[in-house]
């Protein structure tokens, strides 16, 4: 079920003769709806680095559809590798998928004893499980900082450290039972949504990722093109919402010889777009959505 699938889809305002791109197919339901707005000669190159998104037969069979089994860092190369030279608009719906959630052995989760994988391209990279036993008690605890926004990282690190000393942190169970005395007495679950984000955010480079996509949107989209983001956590929102407003996914500003700050998109709406309590209750995944749509410039 696609969060906020009919606000992000008409930001784009599709033309039916239009060129866009789904960097984040997924399941195929934003995909799918934009290729009910497409009329014959319209066309969607859509893309997923997780091999499970081309199964099922999502939007199977559309000749007006193109599937890119690659990561959306590499926008412009796979664009130009499919003779397309610029769009008309761009959506991504950013994060994990609820399948990848929802799939035991993927390792995304604290639900399941499942091996810690995480990878959303399994073809290669390392594991979480891998980067738990590299990793030193420095480097774990910038991660837990900086992409799980813990409190106490520090602790969580130091945990981690000392457990593998005993034996290996193959499962999603056995990264809780390392770290359970660092877990608050209340929103136990929350904490580890947040411990697990930080894990899938550096196992997949995630961050790094959502910056070059959105540099290279910015260059890939015609004059007027629409770029519509569903973000689902601050980190990734912040950036967006930087990019939109400066140029910039860190926020550092560029600005031209009269100071003007040099932007290649602009706003559509000034007030970030919230699912409805509706959409909440029949989405759970909707609960933490919000979407940005901006124009080129």
């Amino acid at each position: 079920m696609p969060v906020l699938l009919e606000e992000s889809v008409a930001g784009l305002e599709v033309k039916p003769n239009g060129t866009y791109v789904d960097v984040t197919f997924g399941g195929g339901g934003h995909s799918r709806e934009i290729l009910r707005r497409l009329g014959s000669k319209g066309r969607l190159i859509a893309f997923d680095q997780d091999a499970d998104a081309a199964q099922g037969g999502n939007v199977a069979g559309d000749r007006r559809l193109t599937l890119v089994k690659g990561n959306f860092r590499f926008l412009r190369s796979y664009l130009r590798y499919h003779s397309v030279a610029a769009v008309d608009g761009i959506l991504g719906d950013l994060g994990v998928s609820w399948h990848q959630l929802d799939t035991a052995e993927r390792g995304f989760s604290f639900r399941f004893d499942a091996p810690l994988d995480m990878r959303m391209n399994r073809q290669g990279g390392c594991t979480a499980a891998a980067l738990l036993s590299t990793r030193s008690a420095q480097e774990l605890c910038r991660m837990f900082a900086g992409y799980g926004e813990l409190s106490n990282a520090a602790k969580v690190a130091k945990l981690i450290e000392e457990a593998r000393k005993k034996s290996s942190i193959a499962t999603a169970q056995a990264l809780v039972e390392a770290i359970r005395p660092a877990l608050p007495p209340f929103d136990e679950h929350k904490y580890l949504a947040k411990v697990f984000q930080a894990l899938r955010i550096e196992v997949n480079q995630e961050l790094q990722a959502l910056a070059q996509m959105l540099e290279q949107a910015a260059k890939a989209l015609k004059a007027g093109g629409r770029l519509s983001v569903i973000t689902y956590h601050s980190l990734e929102d912040r950036m967006v919402k930087n990019f939109i407003r400066c140029g910039s996914a860190s926020g550092k500003a560029e600005k031209d010889a009269f100071g003007r700050l040099v932007a290649p998109l602009e706003a559509v709406n000034k007030k970030v777009i919230l699912p409805t309590e509706e959409e909440i209750r029949q989405n759970t995944r909707a609960r933490s959505a919000k979407l940005r749509i901006a124009q080129k410039t």
